[in-house]
């Protein structure tokens, strides 16, 4: 067929408009992606170095910053480049491998989100066994299989992508690679995508799902049988930015890939999946950080070990 060719490139659209709204965009998302890495950074360099961070609530943390600087190392810079230039050519190659690593980031942290809040129910409904549980081998040994499983999540989509055929159109009126966009410029039978996106849901969304409020309706209970305020307020503090977290990132999902099917036009589509990509690594580190005593105690302590050193220097 003469409308069909093999596309070695596309055109990613971005957000089209006026020059100074666009400029102003660029600098909003730079001021975010600058602010991201830097609160990444930071929490993983605390729980790598404070003693009082040594514990699998904070390395499992820890493990979320290095999933969301490489999400949103995967999305902004090129997307940065777009808005600047009006929108942006992305070769086929590129293409794939962009959305190979946002799959891979997501799926991972699904599993994370999920292993996290079992770790809470432990702590909260189960302490004396805690430390049995939730030993830093098996802490070590999960987040290694949830980064395997998050890679052949992305592998098991870009194989079928990677054989599409495209219409001669192959412009993406979109922000970034995603698998939606791309199925609706080929021409190929996406049957098989279409049943994968159906049937690995099911392990890396709905049961993790599952597991959370399950664990979070039994963490609750336990909770409001404490009798004291104190140690009620105690106990909800450790749960309660991790729920906002889970909270932010599964209602993104559910934004993006469910309720952006019913109608939005293709700017609401971008607008969430700005959320899903670039707002919510921004919000992780700010919850942990600003909510959290033991950070804040931990940030203070490096600070006033470099300046020790500096002074005594």
């Amino acid at each position: 067929d003469n409308n069909v060719t093999d596309v070695m490139e596309f055109f990613l659209v971005g957000f089209q408009g006026i020059q100074y709204l666009r400029i102003l965009l660029f600098s909003l998302l730079l001021v975010i992606f600058c602010g991201t890495l830097c609160g990444n950074l930071l929490i993983i360099v605390l729980v790598s170095t404070s003693r009082i961070l040594h514990t699998p609530m904070y390395f499992f943390i820890s493990q979320l910053s290095i999933s969301d600087i490489l999400l949103i190392s995967d999305i902004v810079p090129n997307l940065l480049y777009i808005i600047l230039n009006d929108g942006g050519v992305i070769t086929f190659i590129n293409c794939l491998t962009q959305c190979f690593f946002f799959l891979n980031t997501e799926a991972f942290e699904c599993l994370l989100l999920t292993v996290m809040s079992y770790d809470r129910y432990v702590a909260i409904c189960n302490p004396l066994r805690y430390t049995c549980i939730m030993t830093s081998t098996r802490c070590v040994t999960l987040v290694i299989i949830f980064w395997l499983l998050g890679a052949v999540f992305g592998l098991t989509y870009i194989t079928p992508l990677s054989r599409l055929k495209f219409y001669r159109q192959n412009t993406i009126d979109h922000v970034f690679c995603d698998v939606l966009p791309l199925l609706e410029l080929t021409c190929s039978d996406t049957f098989i995508i279409q049943v994968q996106v159906y049937v690995l849901s099911i392990p890396f969304v709905v049961i993790p799902s599952i597991i959370i409020v399950i664990s979070y309706v039994k963490i609750i209970r336990a909770i409001l049988r404490i009798p004291t305020n104190i140690s009620r307020q105690k106990a909800f503090s450790t749960c309660s930015s991790h729920l906002t977290v889970v909270s932010i990132f599964f209602c993104s999902l559910l934004g993006v890939y469910v309720f952006s099917k019913n109608g939005q036009t293709p700017d609401i589509n971008k607008a969430l999946s700005l959320i899903y990509t670039v707002f919510t690594p921004l919000v992780n580190p700010v919850i942990y950080s600003f909510r959290n005593k033991d950070m804040k105690k931990a940030a203070q302590e490096v600070i006033q070990k470099h300046i020790s050193t500096i002074i005594l220097a």
